[in-house]
């Protein structure tokens, strides 16, 4: 499994490319792939970086780990390809958007659209086995993101961040918020957004008015 990764990235996270503990991960990421079925596929493990390069982000999504049923995950957090049912937290980030922009429920739950424009959609563990929910959780990939999100916080400037949940939230320590912009609420699972932590929230049309303030084109949502 060769390391796929877009050229800005390849550069900004050289340091860590070459730091033991990473590659102990990919070592234990090509050993999974091997013996079990994961998600998402092996060319789509860094689809996140490679859609959206690090000079274009303007906005960062944080989510957990992959969807870890057949055909949903495509590297993107909260994102499904083409054809796909829409999964139950999308399905709340559609019915918040539509409120909060007035505009249609979409009908792809594919989130390129969204990563084309600059937008970072970065789970903090890249891979997982299939039906195991958080079965690569603490094997390495969780340093590296947070390195991810260092970086953007450390050589980027005007970003917006949302962070969707308490594990979302405990992402803040990392971004300096002088030079960024940071909306939390609670994240759009079911369990949440039915006890009212989710919906109303309007991150979407404040994420594009931060953006048009600092003169950054806003987004297609």
């Amino acid at each position: 499994m060769p390391l796929q990764i877009e050229a800005s990235w390849r550069e900004v996270l050289q340091e860590e490319f070459s730091q033991p503990y990473f590659e102990d991960l990919i070592e234990y990421v090509k050993h999974e792939y091997g013996e079990h079925t994961c998600y998402p596929p092996g060319n789509k493990i860094f689809a996140a970086f490679n859609r959206t390069p690090f000079e274009q982000v303007k906005v960062v999504v944080i989510g957990q780990d992959p969807y870890h049923g057949a055909g949903q995950a495509n590297g993107l957090c909260f994102s499904v390809a083409d054809g796909v049912k829409h999964p139950p937290s999308l399905i709340n980030i559609f019915k918040e958007i539509s409120k909060d922009l007035n505009q249609p429920y979409p009908e792809s739950g594919n989130l390129e659209r969204w990563a084309d424009q600059g937008i970072l959609l970065l789970n903090t563990v890249l891979t997982v086995r299939e039906s195991m929910a958080g079965s690569h959780q603490k094997k390495g990939w969780e340093k590296f993101t947070d390195a991810v999100i260092k970086k953007i916080s450390e050589e980027r400037k005007d970003v917006v961040f949302l962070l969707w949940g308490g594990f979302a939230k405990g992402k803040a320590k990392l971004i300096d918020e002088k030079f960024h912009f940071i909306l939390e609420t609670g994240h759009p699972s079911p369990l949440s957004a039915n006890r009212g932590y989710w919906f109303g929230n309007q991150h979407f049309s404040r994420a594009n008015r931060f953006l048009q303030e600092k003169g950054i084109k806003p987004v297609k949502w």
